[in-house]
């Protein structure tokens, strides 16, 4: 099987002539202004299953979105067929839409002075010439590997290898007009493990937009056979107050929620914990957040937002204070602000850690919990209310004592973000919120 064809610089010829033949057509039909944004993605997954090929996945898709304005009444419709015949119904459909929807003051595009003009395209594009073939004999070997590794490891839901790549193409009739090209490649590896007390489930992955920057096969399956093997002989803990260290991947998540809740939806509708918290101490003097939209092949990294605003590197939080929200053009206008240029989301948050290795931060934890997985939906942004089922590892003198399971960790997000006592420097660079492991001073255990 032949490899997934690269995104070429005609390709993106093509479908920016075809925002501006659909800009046109919405001029045409009457619109004041509008907006239109093509994206294209293809790729190829291959999973693997005990030796044997469980799927083989080829993907390639298409789809156009049109946002129209009849000055304060707005439509938006959006298709996968672009044929012409297509694209004047998609034109048709947005301004009916919009005629027949009521006016909203707030609405429109963004301000012309604050659009990315010229429109630069970051280097985020690594393509990588994968067979099928090839990705089957990758997701192999690693399973592989991994179900040698020791004899307790007795199953596997898969090894997965996957490779893509993204266009996106959008211009409005303010005269902007961008493009971006990206690609993302993963391997990851479930294992199941089985002892006398009963069986356990854990994983591993690895993911860069460079496929020179994945963790070889090996890497993969020695941390997910690890990472499996440690959940053994799991237990549950009283129940009490402990210090509890978060591992970067649920640090991030925690981040994320701080990021929600500061975010213009929310806030407009005064439904988050953090509203009118701009100026405020949220995090401790030692904690600083800044927002880098061009960091080299980062998963949040933009020139522009969805919007076209141009992306600007920012501090977030400063020694603690909260220094600026995420805002879009709407909910900038809503607010009596000006957009952040987040459109669409966030761009890259960096934390600065402490030089603390995670065992460091184990020994001045001392005693407590440290959290390597977290799962449910107990969260509540507008009253600050924090509760998750948890698994992890029980830590006393800074030692790993033994494996933790069916325990839920519970706590007041003001709090816990409040209350971050330290931050190690075992940052994960696989994530668009890169933190290391985070130590909080103490949160409710729910056990026996």
């Amino acid at each position: 099987m032949s490899a997934t064809p690269t995104i070429t610089d005609q390709d993106v010829e093509q479908y920016t002539q075809l925002t501006q033949q659909v800009l046109q057509q919405a001029r045409q039909a009457g619109a004041s202004a509008a907006e239109v944004s093509v994206n294209f993605s293809s790729g190829l997954s291959s999973c693997v299953r005990m030796g044997a090929v469980d799927t083989v996945e080829f993907h390639r898709e298409k789809g156009l979105g049109l946002t129209v304005y009849f000055d304060q009444q707005k439509g938006h419709a959006s298709s996968s067929d672009t044929s012409a015949e297509a694209l004047t119904q998609i034109v048709e459909a947005a301004c009916d839409i919009a005629k027949a929807t009521q006016g909203d003051p707030y609405t429109g595009l963004a301000e012309e002075a604050l659009l990315a003009k010229p429109a630069t395209e970051l280097p985020l594009y690594y393509p990588w010439s994968l067979t099928a073939e090839q990705a089957i004999e990758l997701a192999k070997q690693c399973e592989s590997e991994a179900l040698t590794h020791d004899q307790r490891i007795i199953n596997s839901e898969g090894a997965t290898l996957a490779t893509g790549q993204h266009l996106q193409v959008c211009a409005n009739s303010l005269g902007f007009v961008g493009h971006q090209r990206t690609s993302r490649h993963s391997l990851n590896c479930v294992l199941v493990a089985k002892d006398a007390q009963g069986m356990q489930r854990d994983y591993a992955y690895t993911t860069a937009r460079d496929p020179q920057d994945l963790w070889s096969t090996n890497q993969v399956a020695m941390l997910a056979a690890q990472r499996t093997l440690d959940r053994l002989d799991a237990r549950r803990l009283p129940t009490g107050r402990w210090p509890v260290i978060l591992t970067p991947e649920i640090a991030a998540q925690l981040l994320h929620y701080f990021i929600r809740a500061i975010s213009g939806g929310l806030l407009y509708r005064r439904a988050s914990f953090l509203v009118d918290c701009l100026g405020k101490q949220i995090f401790p003097t030692h904690l600083t957040l800044t927002e880098d939209p061009w960091l080299d092949k980062g998963w949040g990294s933009a020139a522009f937002d969805d919007e076209g605003v141009k992306t600007t590197a920012r501090t977030l939080v400063d020694a603690g204070v909260l220094q600026g929200y995420v805002l879009g053009s709407y909910s900038a206008r809503r607010l009596g602000m000006q957009t952040t240029g987040n459109a669409g989301g966030i761009h890259n948050i960096l934390i600065q850690p402490q030089p603390l290795t995670q065992a460091q931060l184990l020994d001045k934890m001392d005693t407590g919990l440290l959290v390597t997985e977290t799962m449910g939906h107990g969260v509540n942004l507008v009253t600050g209310d924090f509760s998750q089922g948890a698994v992890g590892f029980w830590v006393e003198q800074g030692e790993i004592q033994f494996p933790v399971h069916e325990i839920t960790i519970a706590g007041r997000l003001p709090d816990m973000l409040q209350n971050i006592v330290a931050i190690s420097n075992d940052l994960d660079n696989r994530q668009m919120i890169r933190t290391g492991s985070m130590l909080i001073e103490q949160m409710t255990i729910a056990g026996q």
